[in-house]
């Protein structure tokens, strides 16, 4: 059977070195689905694949063994989870309308997790709603604290979640167990003064170490959720490199226009002639210079006050 392996990538279909086959590609936004959903996986695996699931790197599933002829079967019973996982769709019973910004991954976040900062899915779906659907290749993580489970910093948007410790003195006991676990499990941003924690404002990596340790819920989290937002990291054959910082103290706001910006910033320099038409968000930032990034990226944005910028950023990494 002929077929436009073209139209096939871009309905989120790969193609694979079965001649005939092809594997869906099921996005899972946030990484978190109802498990309702996973019947409907087992019933595409078992009646139009080979009756196998892969759980991918980025927290979606791809069912091998689909006949060419199938994939309008197969895009027909996506449709539940679809619809079920709020994704953006140009026709309804044709599938995903691009595979091109892969699917945004994050830890479990503070749903379970008491170290989460933050609701990792929630803000993942609101990226999803954001950016999806393009062609563009982004690699997007979300990550609820500074223990970076999701290993953020090997995308080209990692986003961890921070607080702004608030101290209550008036429930401080004077123990130390703070102090004590800011410099066993942190950053030693925390001292004691007089008795009592005082807190290291240009150290401090909003962890939340000091809150979970205190036995009287002297610290608590803030209110505002903030966030750290590292640029650029990648893998691959050529420069891998792990992403660097570019703002602290960020808000989901500024963060959600700023990869908005980076996809104008893109159309504007991308090679298209570079093999398969794609170029990595990295070597165009490191053909333009990163100051010709940063006023794409910034435009229009507002930021909180308390947000710091790095500037310039510098990447290292192996080279070959």
């Amino acid at each position: 059977m002929d077929m436009n392996t073209k139209k096939l990538k871009k309905n989120a279909f790969r193609v694979t070195k079965e001649r005939g086959l092809t594997a869906s590609r099921v996005r899972v936004p946030g990484g978190h689905l109802e498990a309702k959903y996973l019947s409907r996986l087992q019933e595409i695996a078992e009646r139009y694949g080979n009756g196998t699931i892969h759980i991918t790197n980025r927290q979606g599933f791809e069912i091998p063994g689909i006949p060419f002829e199938k994939v309008p079967e197969v895009n027909r019973l996506l449709q539940e989870l679809i619809d079920g996982l709020e994704i953006n769709q140009e026709t309804e019973g044709e599938g995903y309308p691009a595979s091109g910004t892969r699917n945004i991954i994050a830890c479990i976040g503070n749903r379970v997790c008491p170290y989460g900062c933050y609701d990792t899915t929630g803000f993942a779906k609101r990226i999803e709603k954001a950016v999806f659907p393009n062609d563009l290749h982004f690699k997007i993580a979300l990550t609820g604290c500074p223990n970076d489970c999701a290993k953020v910093r090997m995308h080209d948007f990692g986003i961890m979640g921070m607080t702004l410790p608030q101290f209550h003195p008036e429930r401080c006991v004077s123990c130390g167990a703070c102090v004590k676990s800011c410099a066993r499990k942190s950053v030693e941003a925390l001292k004691t003064v007089n008795y009592r924690p005082q807190r290291n404002e240009e150290k401090c990596i909003g962890c939340g170490e000091c809150v979970l340790s205190c036995p009287n819920g002297a610290w608590t989290r803030s209110e505002k959720k903030y966030y750290r937002l590292t640029l650029l990291g990648r893998t691959g054959k050529k420069n891998p490199r792990l992403g660097q910082d570019f703002i602290k103290w960020a808000d989901e706001e500024s963060i959600i226009k700023i990869i908005l910006n980076t996809y104008d910033y893109v159309e504007q320099y991308i090679d298209r002639t570079a093999p398969g038409g794609k170029e990595h968000i990295g070597y165009i930032v490191d053909r333009t210079g990163f100051e010709e990034f940063k006023r794409w990226a910034l435009k229009d944005v507002e930021l909180p006050e308390i947000a710091e910028v790095y500037s310039p950023v510098y990447w290292g990494g192996v080279k070959y």
